[in-house]
């Protein structure tokens, strides 16, 4: 009896162990999963990340952490609450979208690109922004930022999760839901940390530039001059990161429809880069790659442009 008893121990904890080894594959899984596709969102993490920042602009500072917990917030009820589930249905009864609706994605992230390249030649007011927008009462204004920058992270967010979808379709579906779940929450607090970081750093600027030694008020004053700068700077690489992504995502779901000129256009013209350079040939082959996705984004939202315009002038002026 002992010895049945014994035995049924051993075969169980060896069903323990083996479960435990079956989670850690699969929680490896995940994580390594979850990092693959956060590095793939990247360009719209960028570009989430320099546009977030001008919601604040005008308000009170004392508002402005604030108004960054609601905005991170709602987009994660954005992520975890409407996107995930929409995201499971689709892998499971329609993986056939997944590659149209990303390269739909694709197509508004080079709408995107390509419009703020066109509003930085030719400046204009920004649509839905009146003049009289900013004698609003101040609570009015500060819920119709956040009503906005839920909306444009609803989008942001869409297109991530469709990323992250893509790079998961042939997993199981736990394991996609685990990997959706943990980039919409890992990209969502690695964006609005860093967004508080930059809108708080000018105020903690000037903070040191009134007190302590002179080499801390030196290094506040730097601070105080260089935020605006870093706005720009991130709102740049922003940019170029949703023109690169938004082209390689149309390349690769091109491809993936059979159409592999422009793929295989690419990637000859970035091996003969890479062959031809003396130093850093891999790298300069990823610029030659990603310049020539960019490229391809810039068109592709120019022409979205053309087209949106085109159908503006035969709709009524109101």
């Amino acid at each position: 009896m002992g010895t049945c008893l014994a035995t049924g121990l051993i075969a169980l904890l060896d069903d323990v162990a083996a479960i435990a080894k079956l989670a850690a594959a699969s929680l490896d899984d995940v994580a390594a999963q979850t990092i693959k596709a956060s590095t793939k969102a990247a360009g719209v993490v960028i570009d989430d990340t320099a546009v977030t920042p001008t919601y604040v602009v005008g308000l009170s500072p004392q508002r402005e952490l604030p108004i960054i917990w609601r905005i991170a917030i709602g987009s994660l009820r954005n992520k975890l609450l409407f996107l995930l589930p929409i995201c499971l249905v689709l892998g499971y009864f329609a993986p056939f979208l997944i590659t149209p609706l990303l390269m739909v994605g694709g197509i508004y992230l080079c709408f995107e690109g390509a419009e703020k390249l066109h509003e930085a030649v030719y400046p204009h007011e920004r649509h839905g922004v009146s003049a009289g927008s900013e004698t609003l009462d101040p609570v009015k204004l500060e819920e119709q930022k956040v009503a906005g920058a839920i909306r444009t992270d609803f989008i942001l967010s869409a297109e991530i999760m469709a990323l992250t979808l893509s790079g998961v379709s042939t997993s199981n579906v736990f394991t996609q839901a685990a990997v959706l779940a943990c980039v919409g929450i890992l990209i969502t607090v690695a964006v609005y940390g860093v967004v508080a970081i930059i809108v708080k750093a000018d105020d903690f600027g000037l903070h040191l530039a009134e007190r302590g030694p002179q080499i801390s008020k030196t290094f506040g004053r730097a601070l105080v001059k260089g935020v605006p700068y870093l706005l720009t700077a991130l709102a740049t690489v922003g940019t170029a990161a949703m023109l690169w992504v938004g082209g390689s995502i149309i390349v690769h779901g091109l491809a993936g429809f059979g159409l592999h000129a422009p793929e295989h256009f690419i990637e000859t013209a970035a091996h003969t880069v890479s062959n031809a350079a003396p130093l850093l040939p891999a790298v300069l082959g990823w610029l030659a790659t990603s310049t020539m996705q960019a490229m391809l984004g810039t068109v592709v939202g120019g022409i979205v442009i053309v087209v949106l315009g085109s159908v503006r002038s035969f709709l009524p002026r109101h």
